[in-house]
């Protein structure tokens, strides 16, 4: 897999963490403004950077570039993505895939009809941690609550609040709590359970974006409530709780380090079953987008793009149900 990187912002060298330990993943080119050279260079050392571009356009020209990475602002998503696969690139597209569902729905129409793969880039659903949850959730008996909170006060907040709009402050640029942090909680619930039959999103909004909210799923027979926040602090945590047991963690959707798990009545059992973390976690995800791309695996690639797909309908719905208005 012969990659071309698009973006040079702060998941991108967490990506190539990831990818240096798959030797089936070369790095052909990065493509971003001239002001972020010295960014690129220095990315480089991380694992090596073929070519080096300004112009997004003469990137997608290079014939040695079998796959776009798309790492761009979230608004510029959809645009990027549709621009590679035109050209004939399969694409990674960073979390969350587009601003709404419908623009992930016409990614996915394209690359099906071009024979393309399209993966979103979401730690959470390739993570050996959240598989052993999923095979633990009939251990629980029927689930009654499933809580998450990932709060993470954001430096840039303070720069929102002094008049610096950051992408992922912006409206304009399809930011906010929910499309940064939630996007993760939304995968772990989704991935456990399905789609659910209602969604409302209780954000707390400033200058027309969700700096922080309370994302309320509802199920036939349980409510599973999120929390995201960026404009405050607390510990984070995973919580599946059912009538005979349950789920516990003291990390964000997009890592689970650890987990524990037990019956009500008795003392729960601590398990991990990641073999590398921290920077390196994306390496998971990565090893199987390789590996799906080597064996020519179209199956597994759609019933991947299937979920996503399912996540960009609870996230729209949540955006429209606060009212937030992107654009």
């Amino acid at each position: 897999m012969r990659v071309g990187i698009v973006g040079a912002g702060t998941i991108v060298p967490g990506f190539l963490a990831g990818a240096a330990k798959i030797e089936d993943m070369v790095i052909e080119a990065i493509c971003a403004t001239e002001a972020e050279s010295e960014k690129m260079d220095e990315l480089a050392k991380i694992k090596p950077i073929a070519k080096k571009y300004f112009d997004y356009d003469q990137m997608l020209e290079n014939n040695d570039i079998d796959v776009i990475y798309c790492a761009v602002p979230n608004h510029l998503h959809y645009a990027f993505t549709l621009k590679a696969l035109n050209k004939g690139k399969h694409v990674i597209i960073e979390k969350p895939m587009t601003s709404t569902v419908e623009e992930s729905k016409e990614l996915a129409r394209v690359a099906k009809e071009k024979g393309l793969y399209l993966f979103e880039a979401i730690t959470t659903q390739y993570n050996p941690n959240y598989a052993a949850i999923k095979e633990r959730i009939g251990d629980l008996g029927d689930v009654k609550i499933v809580q998450l909170n990932y709060s993470q006060y954001s430096r840039r907040y303070d720069q929102f609040k002094a008049g610096v709009t950051l992408p992922v402050f912006d409206p304009k640029k399809s930011g906010g709590a929910l499309m940064d942090l939630g996007i993760y909680n939304i995968h772990f619930i989704v991935g456990l359970f399905g789609e659910p039959t209602a969604v409302h999103y209780y954000p707390n909004i400033e200058k027309g974006i969700d700096t922080s909210g309370i994302l309320v799923l509802e199920y036939p027979t349980f409510k599973a409530v999120a929390v995201q926040a960026k404009d405050c602090k607390a510990p984070v945590c995973i919580n599946i709780q059912g009538d005979k047991g349950f789920i516990h963690s003291d990390s964000p959707a997009n890592v689970i380090d650890s987990f524990e798990a037990g019956q009500n009545s008795e003392k729960p059992e601590a398990f991990n079953f990641m073999t590398v973390s921290g920077s390196e976690r994306l390496y998971y995800e990565l090893a199987e987008f390789t590996r799906i791309y080597n064996e020519k695996d179209m199956d597994s690639c759609l019933k991947r793009m299937d979920h996503s797909l399912k996540v960009m309908a609870v996230a729209d719905a949540a955006i429209k149900d606060a009212g937030i208005i992107f654009g």
